[in-house]
């Protein structure tokens, strides 16, 4: 594995770098308030290829390899975590698009994600599943031969309320037999019987999770994604990438306060010495970068694996659990080390740990991930059966 870069990897990393000091930071704590990403924004870093520059140049993209995409989410992250959503959903959904869409149905979205005229989110998880992701009770039943009608809700979908179209997973068997009978499908999210609600989170307003409901919302067979049956097996085999870069998400956020504290303990005084020349003060730090270098390696690990087609669903595993719990104690740190100015909303530690939580439960728990990384050891005996 190699720990550098190439010349046109650190010329990305530094568009999106400048990109996110300039026009993504100045906005952080606003968009909070607003509870909006806002669409020039996305459509701006979609024109500079920073959004699914990972996907074939046949649909708008680059060709990225994973690694690329890592430096670049990594970017957005350090000025605004929420933003970096879109970086998340157009590689992930992008990716599920261009490989199991019919080709019609690539050709019409896939390039719009890329040019940022189109966000794309996920509707798996449902009210009594959570964890249970293949434990689906929202029904996809067939209307004829051109169309199938679904009926059920959605949870804790990120930008539920700002998409433009989901893929949901839907039973379209008649049996509730887990992920057996499951179908994926990319549904237009203006289509007649869907409504939203919005949740009151802790962190994240500017990216929005909430509830979907369908009634009776008709989508065309031809938007079914995969074989029947056989999406949510087919289509999952792409969030070991997504957990790679949730982590660099939450890295990113983690080396924002970092950057901002060490400057401080050097300039604020206590009993007539700087901050930084107190064991007490430095040393947590010390150890937070640790932590740090420790989670961002194995996030790109997974990532470099991933590019060279190593198996690399352990690694995914540890680095979507590792990195979110590593940044909030980070962070955490960062605040305490400001004193009672870090408790105040003026700073934004207090907005970074609320968000970078959310990500220690969303697209899986530390102890699920845990649970993954045995079952890559020990195969099925890490499975307890009642």
């Amino acid at each position: 594995m190699e720990f550098g870069i190439t010349d046109e990897q650190q010329a990305i990393q530094e568009t999106a770098r400048k990109f996110s000091a300039d026009k993504i930071a100045p906005g952080y704590q606003a968009r909070e308030g607003t509870g909006l990403i806002e669409r020039s924004l996305v459509k701006e870093m979609g024109a500079l290829g920073l959004v699914a520059g990972d996907l074939p140049e046949e649909f708008g993209g680059f060709n990225l390899d994973g690694v690329t995409a890592g430096l670049i989410i990594e970017e957005i992250a350090y000025a605004d975590l929420n933003v970096s959503y879109i970086q998340l959903l157009a590689s992930l959904m992008g990716q599920i698009i261009v490989t199991h869409a019919k080709p019609e149905v690539a050709r019409a979205w896939a390039p719009r994600i890329v040019s940022g005229e189109a966000i794309v989110g996920l509707g798996l998880t449902e009210p009594r599943g959570g964890s249970d992701a293949a434990n689906l009770q929202l029904k996809a039943e067939r209307s004829g031969n051109a169309e199938y009608l679904l009926n059920g809700e959605k949870t804790s979908m990120s930008l539920s309320d700002q998409a433009d179209a989901a893929v949901i997973f839907a039973r379209t068997s008649g049996e509730d037999n887990g992920a057996r009978g499951v179908s994926a499908f990319l549904v237009p999210m203006d289509a007649p019987g869907i409504t939203q609600s919005r949740f009151s989170d802790l962190g994240s307003e500017a990216v929005g999770r909430g509830s979907v409901f369908f009634d009776s919302v008709r989508v065309p067979a031809e938007n079914m994604l995969g074989d029947k049956g056989e999406g949510f097996r087919q289509v999952m085999q792409g969030f070991d990438y997504s957990r790679a870069l949730i982590g660099l998400m939450c890295l990113g956020a983690a080396r924002a306060s970092l950057d901002e504290t060490w400057p401080y303990i050097t300039e604020r005084e206590a009993f007539g010495m700087p901050l930084a020349q107190f064991q007490g003060v430095s040393f947590p730090l010390a150890e937070a970068e640790t932590a740090y270098k420790a989670a961002r390696l194995i996030c790109f690990e997974t990532l470099w694996r991933r590019d060279a087609g190593l198996p690399h669903t352990s690694e995914a595993a540890m680095a979507k659990w590792l990195a979110p719990k590593s940044c909030v104690d980070i962070i955490h740190q960062c605040l305490l080390t400001h004193g009672h100015s870090g408790y105040s909303r003026d700073l934004p530690h207090q907005q970074r740990l609320r968000e970078v939580i959310g990500l220690e439960i969303g697209d899986g728990t530390a102890q699920i991930m845990k649970l993954v990384v045995a079952r890559e050891k020990v195969g099925r005996a890490a499975v307890q059966y009642g």
